[in-house]
């Protein structure tokens, strides 16, 4: 057998990139040749012109090939802690008890896994020095944003889900790293310390050390209801399944030392507290309306059931809207919209059920979840590619909602409210002066900032960080330096192995990266000619853009691999997506509910009508209504 798929296989050779012969030479025959396809068409560079339909038949073998080739465990997997699901119909606090097969998969404390093997970097650590990249590479010299495609609450929102889902926990031990002379005098921080990420033996033998994550990876809502019971008991009001809210001005509330209510409260700011508090009401309406519609259910079980149906439209709304504006072509809505619904689309799946597998029905509502024989987990690479503080502006716009709107539902500006104003407990007082209102249609109406170099927000380069309860610590950060430096700490990958992980080409030359010279000039004084020292994070703000991506290709794979693993490998969006586990009403809920639009104007509709003129909550709001397309999206044509 392995003479005929050598004979088979090695008249490609020469035609494969050299970086990737090993790589394939560990596949099967079949997936050799699915890896020919996608490796023909990257070298043509045109996956993203193909017709939709050929577009999503590329990122189906693209997927089916990462699930198989970059899902890597990082510890022992538990043995002999199999559970019966009918005795956990729910979201546990902790993450616990949702994979079948292994109860401690995906709960709080257990480890990041690997999309891409580590790779050791503790005698590079500063190589170069992290606040050199960061000062010459990283740091806004002037504002960039994203025209209309992206908003503040966009930016927020990507915020939100990161609360959500990740966090490393911390060593202990203080790490300090100074500015070196070339660039001291451009630093607003001449030094600064910082807890280094605790290293967790992991008494595996391939994977040897590995990171934990203190929040609960899972799509559970846990930035509202936390990641654990204690901080669940703080956030809950214990009567009719409800959180507690600021039912005065509809935000947060907050305990005597000004920190909010919530699920997590580390390092937040006020656009992340405004959909905090949004998604609170969301909780308590699907309270509401159970307890009207199942009289019997007690505050335990309401609170169960609605946490449920809360969760699955905060998936919902990042999977078929969020994501779709910030990958605008055609083959990514027709991709995304095939993860919630499958190809047969949301009618017939409203008709008549979960039809098929993956591919016709959908990721959710399988028949049971699949984690591709890997325990579920949020991984380091997926972190790394979530580092996008350059979404960030100096300034919030804020508007005046008093008035009658301009064209296209525009509200004035009254003023430009600094950034550092609205971070941390100095935020939250900053908040509670705009108002909810004010501040959703200020976001909404408010371009964000583009992920590339030198859009880094200023200010970030000295912030205070957050204690995990939201007290704030005694030392100030440079965060674009701290997350240079986290990556390698934490042994991913720099940019061009990154990709050849990945089954990217790799870079060859800076001009391979960018057409822009003055990058170019940039990269040659930190990097030199060596292009394998590239930081993952400066080349996914220096890589060019596909055409109505706001994200890097690169960062993409992560996503295509991570949003797909998110849904199927969770019961609760496979077989217990269903009426029994959400009841007929909340499931109605979710089923109703496409996109973030809908909840907003489910609590504030006169918001919606007076203020947003686009489609999309998470476009700019004085942005026109996308035009009606007579062809069906699956046979469009990229233009």
């Amino acid at each position: 057998m392995a003479s005929i798929r050598a004979l088979i296989t090695e008249p490609f050779h020469r035609f494969i990139h050299n970086d990737f012969h090993e790589t394939v030479a560990k596949m099967t025959l079949v997936d050799r040749l699915l890896f020919l396809i996608i490796h023909f068409i990257d070298k043509l560079g045109i996956w993203h012109r193909l017709p939709v339909f050929l577009g999503l038949i590329y990122l189906a073998i693209r997927r089916h090939l990462h699930e198989e080739y970059n899902l890597f465990n990082v510890g022992r997997s538990p043995v002999g802690v199999r559970f019966n699901p009918m005795d956990y119909p729910y979201r546990t606090a902790d993450g616990k008890y949702n994979d079948p097969f292994n109860e401690g998969a995906g709960s709080e404390g257990t480890f990041f896994g690997r999309n891409v093997l580590p790779v050791d970097q503790k005698k590079e650590l500063m190589k170069p020095d992290p606040m050199v990249v960061a000062t010459k590479l990283l740091a806004r010299r002037k504002f960039t944003d994203t025209g209309m495609q992206f908003n503040m609450i966009a930016a927020s929102w990507i915020q939100f889900m990161i609360h959500d889902w990740i966090d490393h926990l911390e060593d202990t031990k203080q790490i300090e790293l100074t500015a070196p002379r070339e660039v001291a005098n451009q630093c607003p921080l001449k030094s600064f310390k910082f807890y280094k990420t605790k290293e967790v033996p992991t008494d595996f033998y391939e994977i040897k050390e590995g990171g934990l994550n203190i929040r609960t990876p899972w799509w559970d809502g846990s930035a509202i209801y936390g990641s654990n019971a204690e901080r669940l008991q703080k956030v809950r009001t214990l009567k009719d399944g409800k959180l507690k809210i600021d039912s005065n001005n509809d935000l947060l509330l907050h305990d005597q030392d000004g920190t909010p209510v919530s699920g997590d409260v580390r390092n937040g700011w006020a656009g992340i507290s405004t959909l905090q508090a949004l998604f609170i009401k969301e909780h308590n309406a699907v309270c509401d309306t159970l307890k009207k519609e199942y009289r019997d259910l007690d505050d335990e079980e309401l609170y169960h059931r609605a946490r449920l149906v809360t969760s699955a439209v905060i998936a919902k709304v990042h999977t078929i809207d969020w994501t779709v504006e910030l990958l605008k072509t055609d083959t990514l809505r027709a991709a995304m919209r095939t993860n919630w619904y499958g190809l047969l689309g949301k009618k017939f799946k409203d008709t008549f059920g979960h039809v098929g597998g993956a591919i016709l029905g959908g990721l959710v509502g399988l028949k049971k979840p699949n984690n591709h024989g890997v325990p579920y987990s949020l991984t380091e690479e997926f972190v790394s590619v979530y580092r996008m503080h350059s979404l960030l502006p100096e300034h919030l716009d804020l508007r005046d909602i008093s008035v009658t709107p301009g064209p296209n539902k525009s509200p004035p500006l009254i003023e430009k409210v600094p950034m550092p104003n609205l971070i941390g407990h100095k935020g939250e007082k900053t908040l509670a002066n705009i108002g909810f209102a004010k501040q959703m249609v200020s976001m909404g109406h408010q371009a964000c900032g583009a992920l590339e170099l030198w859009n880094y927000p200023t200010w970030l380069r000295d912030v205070i960080p957050q204690e995990v309860d939201g007290h704030d610590r005694p030392d100030h950060v440079d965060l674009p330096s701290l997350e240079v430096y986290r990556d390698r700490e934490r042994s991913v990958a720099r940019y061009n192995e990154f990709r050849r992980g990945l089954l990217l080409i790799p870079i060859s030359k800076w001009e391979d990266l960018t057409d822009d010279e003055e990058a170019i000039r940039e990269l040659e004084e930190v990097y030199g000619d060596d292009v394998e020292e590239l930081d993952l994070l400066v080349g996914l703000m220096a890589e060019k853009k596909i055409k109505g991506f706001a994200i890097s290709e690169t960062a993409f794979i992560i996503f295509l691999i991570m949003a797909s693993r998110r849904l199927e490998a969770d019961r609760f969006f496979t077989s217990n997506f269903n009426e029994e586990a959400y009841t007929k009403k909340g499931f109605e809920w979710v089923n109703t509910t496409e996109s973030l639009k809908d909840v907003i104007e489910r609590h504030y509709p006169e918001l919606i009508k007076k203020w947003m003129n686009s489609a999309s909550a998470f476009t700019v709001w004085d942005s026109p209504p996308e035009s009606h397309n007579p062809i069906p999206l699956y046979l469009r044509v990229p233009k």
